[in-house]
């Protein structure tokens, strides 16, 4: 957080690569439920605890990084992501979370564990506050309440 910025009840949903296709991609893995409308939904769940949540979704990693070093320059209390494939590839989006110094939960829709073999290492699970597998959509919601009691309990 820069000098003389007071922390915030801001929290900042952050979703990787081909996110932007839920809904239509692969359905039975990833539900019918389109990024928007969970964004949507988030927005007024983190409305009801008190808290402002900004949503982003990019599909190339060097914009995801951007966002995460800006979110520790305005002072996001906490981070929800979904890497996507950048789970299992990208050290550059972990230094980036552990750059930041802001909590963060790692979520992912499907139950990586179960999946292909290349999908078991996540590269941020090891320094994420919480991790939520295979919990389809409904994973977001609880990730959002974990961030909640995770910032009350400081």
């Amino acid at each position: 957080m820069a000098i003389g910025m007071k922390p915030t009840n801001n929290l900042l949903l952050i979703n990787g690569p081909n996110l932007n296709l839920l809904g239509s991609r692969e359905p039975d893995i990833y539900g019918h439920e389109s990024l928007a409308a969970i964004e949507q939904r988030l927005v007024k769940e983190a409305a009801k605890m008190k808290h402002e949540l900004d949503c982003f979704q990019s599909n190339h990693e060097g914009e995801l990084i951007e966002r995460i070093q800006r979110a520790g320059e305005e002072g996001i209390a906490g981070i929800i992501i979904n890497p996507g494939a950048f789970t299992h590839t990208s050290v550059a989006l972990r230094d980036a979370l552990l750059g930041a110094a802001i909590p963060f939960i790692e979520i992912h829709l499907s139950n990586l564990a179960a999946r292909e073999s290349f999908r078991h290492r996540s590269y941020m699970s090891d320094i994420a506050s919480g991790v939520i597998l295979g919990l389809g959509t409904r994973g977001y919601s609880l990730a959002l309440m974990a961030m909640h009691d995770l910032l009350t309990q400081r």
